[in-house]
């Protein structure tokens, strides 16, 4: 059961995998509806079939399968592996009328510069890498060493970018897992890589001006339309999108600027391993500290109050020069340190934490199971100061850009796995 504005997207999977299931759809929106219209929608009739709802329901759950249910099998697609010649222009429109790119040219994955591309690693072509799904209503594609070079050769990628990307691909992480909000993604590489590769991480990191950094970010694009089953209005339903997905923010980590210890050191990788780490979440704020003449923790401190704070995720992207500011003027000597220092001064109102529909869809249940601190923040008034941050290692930090000015970026994020590039060379 789910509100009416997926009925085509469920009625459509519900064909595609076999699945007999008995689907009921309420008006859609729900999130901001007051009681007595979501009455109204229970008591009324189910705006796709014309059926009143709470009957429906009932029939659903008692009555056996129709013939034409149990009739229901699973069906896959299958991609060929070769595409038949043609001149450039025609491939290249094939590719876009398959939906195989993410809208911008590509160079054509032709077989001779697919070898080209495995060159650039000791694995098998025909090993399996992975599988990846945008969604949970599909199963995962899996895909090899050579699907994989596939979609660097499309990237603009060269063979020695191959171990990167084939280590974000092994975290089997889609760049945009699908849902009506838009997610972005985020990737950050560490260790020597990062300049055996010439990558950015200074000056503009996050602009589209260093090869390295793009065409690794774009492949994993690439890698998640034709391997995640990803169909916009399908299987991809984002209300608006996000277009952080066009390279996913892929930067490398500024180690050798940083005062602090590099990000996959803390996870537990050696500092001359590398490392690629993946992160998701939805917004980013950039932030003047140099301009509002605050210390750099007293404006983090601002803008964190402004995110939505739902799962008490954020990841700080910091100028080297705020960090050294942090360390060497404000005493925090670790990333740690400052992460601890934020989970215990950012303090919103009760009140605004539960004011939100999304707060009440996804804590609330975990209130009422008596899971703490949620427990405990909603038996408080309103006005009362909680710490929504309250898990610290949950604000993560990567010190990326150059020496110009104290600017940092805020964002959302949440850190999801790593994986290690010297696996795949």
């Amino acid at each position: 059961m789910t509100t009416a504005r997926f009925a085509d997207y469920l009625v459509q999977d519900v064909r595609t995998h076999g699945m007999p299931l008995r689907l009921s759809f309420p008006p859609y929106p729900v999130v901001g509806m007051t009681d007595e219209i979501l009455r109204q929608y229970i008591e009324g009739e189910n705006p796709v079939t014309g059926i009143p709802l709470m009957q429906e329901i009932i029939d659903g759950l008692t009555k056996p399968f129709t013939e034409e249910e149990k009739k229901l099998s699973y069906q896959t697609v299958e991609h060929p592996r070769i595409v038949p010649g043609d001149t450039e222009d025609n491939l290249r429109e094939l590719f876009q009328r398959n939906a195989w790119t993410d809208g911008l040219p590509i160079i054509l994955p032709t077989e001779e510069r697919v070898q080209a591309m495995l060159k650039g690693t000791s694995h098998a072509p025909d090993e399996v890498v992975g599988e990846m799904a945008v969604t949970d209503s599909v199963p995962g594609q899996s895909y090899t060493v050579e699907k994989v070079a596939v979609n660097a050769v499309m990237a603009g990628a060269k063979p020695e970018h191959l171990p990167t990307i084939l280590a974000i691909a092994s975290t089997q992480q889609p760049a945009f897992p699908s849902s009506t909000t838009s997610f972005g993604r985020m990737v950050v590489v560490n260790g020597p890589v990062r300049n055996e590769l010439g990558m950015n991480s200074g000056v503009g990191a996050l602009s589209p001006m260093n090869l390295a950094n793009s065409v690794i970010g774009r492949a994993w694009t690439l890698m998640t339309i034709n391997f995640g089953s990803l169909r916009v209005g399908e299987t991809f339903v984002p209300s608006q999108g996000n277009n952080i997905n066009y390279n996913n923010m892929c930067i490398p980590e500024n180690e050798e600027r940083s005062v602090w210890e590099p990000f996959h050191v803390q996870k537990g990788f050696k500092a001359d391993e590398s490392v690629v780490s993946v992160f998701s979440g939805w917004s980013v704020i950039n932030s003047m500290g140099a301009i509002n003449e605050r210390p750099p923790q007293e404006e983090t401190v601002i803008i964190l109050k402004a995110f939505c704070a739902l799962f008490s995720y954020a990841t700080l992207l910091l100028d080297p020069l705020v960090a050294k500011n942090l360390k060497e003027m404000q005493g925090f000597e670790t990333k740690r340190d400052y992460s601890r220092w934020l989970s215990e001064n950012v303090k919103i109102p009760a009140g605004q934490y539960w004011g939100s529909d999304i707060t009440y869809s996804f804590i609330l249940p975990m209130a009422q199971d008596g899971i703490e601190p949620y427990k405990t923040w909603m038996e408080l008034p309103s006005d009362e100061l909680i710490t929504p941050y309250h898990i610290p290692e949950n604000i993560e930090m990567v010190v990326v850009g150059g020496e110009t000015n104290a600017f940092w970026k805020t964002t959302d994020f949440r850190y999801v796995t790593s994986a290690s590039v010297d696996a795949w060379r």
